[in-house]
């Protein structure tokens, strides 16, 4: 992660978000089928933030959410990047749903 960070900062309000996969094995060991680990999972892990957005008179207004924060994404929109070998997205952090509580 950490040399994640360090080639890609987000500028003003922008969020670089690793995608969450959904697990293949339950807690007990047993190999999930492909349906029920094919649906839909729209969370992810902020892995950079830039520092937000300005105001009209310049003033900086911080982001709500930080690095290690688990987040709702939308079904639809981010800009995909291939960072190494691995595919985040990049977002406006007021196209964010929620955060997800720890």
């Amino acid at each position: 992660m950490s040399a994640t960070r360090r080639l890609i900062k987000p500028l003003l309000d922008r969020v670089l978000v690793e995608k969450i996969t959904p697990p293949t094995k339950s807690l007990g060991g047993v190999l999930l089928p492909e349906s029920m680990t094919a649906g839909k999972l729209n969370e992810g892990m902020v892995v950079a933030c830039g520092p937000g957005r300005r105001t009209m008179t310049g003033e900086l207004v911080p982001l709500d959410v930080k690095d290690g924060d688990t987040v709702v994404l939308p079904e639809f929109g981010g800009t995909a990047i291939n960072v190494g070998d691995k595919e985040m997205f990049v977002y406006r952090e007021e196209e964010l749903i929620g955060v997800v509580p720890k």
